[in-house]
């Protein structure tokens, strides 16, 4: 959740974010580089993790209410993303151009979901496989199934997916068969050594793809450098996710599961407050980012809030290169922005701990 947010205050502090993109080894920097690499593993913990909080969850829910669940919160997410999250990301209501995020690929995986728990386990691993290795390598590009990019639908109203349904529900499903590991009576021990093996195993899969520049469309090569060399070899294809892509985050993710089982650190617990309100986290977290981003941007410009236009061709959300810093202020930022999280998130947590309205379980 943390690391999430350093992506989202850098596409809105940094004054190159609207000119390149931070993973083009042409222009961008190591530290650049990294700053975006690093929140790759992100939506692919988000899409694992939901899959396996379903199946955590069938210990206590009969797979019905469950399918209910899912049917509806997915549904919710879809409208949250339409609606609110939309207005958080441009702060305008011209729906001249709407981005399909996260929340959108999350919501569309469970209604998918709602009615997949109902098949076994082993069609579940079947589809999963399909849908990771077969689809990834066929390249389609069909809008909102496989592939990403605009989708005109008149002049003036324009889609954009970012996460095609299919790769993701994939991972998802890896999550959901994941959890039958997290059942009463597995012993911790055990569970522990298949995460590491099954994460180094992805691991060398994807080494020994990429060496070979299988598994995605971004080719690497030497660079000018043995620093971007290496960098060129780490940069895969997340949008739509490669092969390489799911096999590098998902492994890396296993292992940090298998790691993270064993600790218990005093460091670490202020962090379950985010973790526990995800969705209100991630709300919350868009708004502060974009208000603050935008209130630097109209000091740095000199422009008045009348003088901003908020249309998609004009600006990303009211903001233009030339209101941005540079990549030390984007840390800065999303330091500053994490602590202010920090209170607000835990007491929502309290709150959710202390009433136990249904609502809640949506927000």
């Amino acid at each position: 959740m943390v690391i999430m947010a350093l992506d989202h205050t850098r596409e809105y502090f940094h004054t190159d974010a609207f000119v390149f993109e931070p993973t083009n080894l042409e222009k961008a920097h190591a530290t650049l580089f990294f700053a975006r690499w690093i929140t790759h593993f992100c939506a692919p913990a988000f899409a694992l993790l939901s899959g396996l909080s379903m199946s955590v969850s069938l210990s206590r829910k009969t797979k019905p209410a469950l399918s209910r669940f899912l049917l509806t919160r997915g549904l919710w997410l879809m409208f949250l993303d339409w609606t609110f999250m939309r207005f958080l990301m441009f702060f305008n209501l011209y729906y001249d151009m709407t981005i399909l995020t996260v929340l959108w690929m999350l919501g569309l995986c469970m209604v998918c979901m709602a009615a997949l728990i109902y098949l076994r386990d082993g069609w579940l691993l079947i589809l999963a496989l399909i849908f990771i290795v077969i689809i990834t390598q066929l390249n389609l590009s069909i809008p909102f199934l496989t592939g990403i990019g605009f989708i005109p639908v008149t002049p003036t109203f324009t889609f954009i997916v970012a996460y095609p349904l299919i790769q993701w529900l994939g991972v998802m499903l890896i999550g959901y068969l994941l959890g039958r590991f997290y059942k009463a009576g597995i012993e911790s021990e055990k569970r522990q050594r298949m995460l590491r093996s099954v994460g180094l195993c992805f691991i060398a899969l994807f080494i020994i793809f990429r060496v070979a520049n299988f598994g995605d469309v971004s080719l690497w090569k030497s660079q000018s450098t043995t620093l971007f060399t290496f960098l060129s070899f780490l940069n895969v294809t997340k949008q739509p996710p490669s092969l390489d892509f799911i096999l590098l985050t998902a492994g890396m993710i296993f292992i940090l599961l298998s790691v993270l089982e064993r600790v218990d650190s005093v460091l670490l617990k202020p962090f379950h407050a985010f973790g526990r309100v995800p969705l209100f986290y991630f709300l919350l977290h868009f708004l502060l980012i974009h208000t603050s981003a935008l209130i630097l941007s109209m000091y740095r410009t000199g422009k008045s809030f009348s003088e901003i236009d908020f249309h998609f061709s004009k600006s990303f959300g009211g903001i233009t290169p030339e209101g941005g810093v540079s990549l030390t202020g984007v840390y800065i930022a999303w330091i500053c922005i994490v602590l202010c999280l920090y209170p607000i998130c835990y007491w929502y947590d309290r709150f959710k701990t202390t009433h136990k309205d249904w609502w809640l379980s949506y927000l």
